[in-house]
Formats: structure tokens, sequence, C-alpha cells
């Protein structure tokens, strides 16, 4: 176990950027088991056992706001979305409770569930950063025996301002998890999806 139990963890959703390459608007609102996409995403983050659960929106927010229930979660506008997913993370960062641990977490990945997320929240250990991780795929989506890393990403409170430190376009945390990978802990959870984003038409079979 880790220090999950005394320390809280506010879930990010990121769900700022218009769907372009999809081409069919936001994708916060792709349709999945009848309802909109992020409140799936969000659910899983609270259901999962994060205290908090903060909506990043951005492209669309006032339609997203309108068509989602997400009465349950706090919700913020990026304003500056077409820079890329880093302002969004930024912006979660700024807006958790800086007392919590912070998950990120991307609006476009149908494959996370609450069993997913309690599984990381378990495995972290103080002053580190827990990443899920999916065996059977390669980082072109093909078949494979590695384990990628992917989302969700538990940073630990004490890592916070390090990793904004680095954020910058669309790269994320990206950048400080290459510098740091000995801070880095991967927990397998292929045995609940395969981790991918929606980002093309071929993708949307993971809607069902």
């Amino acid at each position: 176990m880790g220090n999950t139990a005394e320390i809280s963890t506010t879930g990010v959703v990121l769900a700022a950027g218009a769907g372009t390459r999809l081409g069919m608007g936001p994708k916060a609102l792709l349709p999945y088991r009848g309802r909109p996409l992020v409140e799936s995403v969000a659910a899983a983050l609270l259901d999962g056992g994060c205290s908090e659960v903060v909506v990043v929106l951005g492209a669309g927010a006032q339609d997203v706001a309108s068509l989602a229930r997400l009465d349950r979660y706090r919700t913020v506008v990026n304003e500056d979305w077409p820079s890329g997913m880093g302002s969004s993370v930024l912006l979660g960062n700024a807006t958790a409770d800086p007392t919590n641990h912070l998950m990120i977490a991307l609006v476009d990945q149908p494959g996370v569930t609450s069993r997913t997320v309690g599984r990381l929240l378990a495995a972290h250990r103080p002053g580190r950063i827990t990443a899920a991780a999916y065996s059977g795929r390669v980082a072109d989506g093909s078949a494979g025996g590695t384990v990628p890393r992917g989302h969700p990403l538990l940073i630990d409170v004490g890592l916070r301002p390090a990793v904004a430190a680095t954020v910058t376009g669309d790269a994320g945390a990206r950048g400080f998890l290459r510098s740091h990978p000995e801070l880095v802990d991967d927990v397998d959870c292929g045995d609940e999806s395969t981790g991918e984003d929606i980002d093309t038409p071929e993708q949307l079979r993971l809607l069902g």
C-alpha cells in the first residue's frame, strides 16, 4: 500500500480538446453506454477512490457542460486549450487541493475503470509517480509483449511543483517522466483494458 490512505487524491480529467483529428467535435461528448464519455471517465476517478474530481473543459465547453451530468465534479474552463494539453494539466493542477496527490486521466480513454484507479491508488509509494501500463501492446497499438506506459498517471503531492515546472505545449508530464525514470512505478492494468485513446475513426470501436 502507498501513502494514499493518509493523503487524498484529486482526479483531473483532461477534456478540453476539440477532437480535430477525429472530426466529431469534442471527444468529451462521444456517446458511451448511452451518455457522454466524459461522465464515464470522471465517475471512474471518483468511484475508484479519488476524493474530488476536476474536469477541465475547453473547446465546446458550454455544450459539454449542458449535455453532460457533471454535478458531482468541479469543472473549470481552459480558455487557452488551443495551446495543447499542457495548459489543461497546469490548470487542473492549480485547481486541485494543493495538499492532495494528483491523478491525471484522458477523456478519450473509455477503458479506464474504477478498478484501474483503485489499483493505482493502492500501489502508490510516497515521493513517486505511479503510472498505468498495459501489457500486450506496443506503442503503435500492435500486438506485443511490452508494457507501454499510459494513463491514468498518479503524481505524488511532493512532486507536483517539479512536474508542473516541466509541462509545456502538448507534452503534459512526458518531459518529467523521461528525465526521471527512476521515480516512476508502472502498474500493469492490461487486464482492465488496452489503454488506447480514441484518436482515429477506427478506434471508435472502443466505445462498444
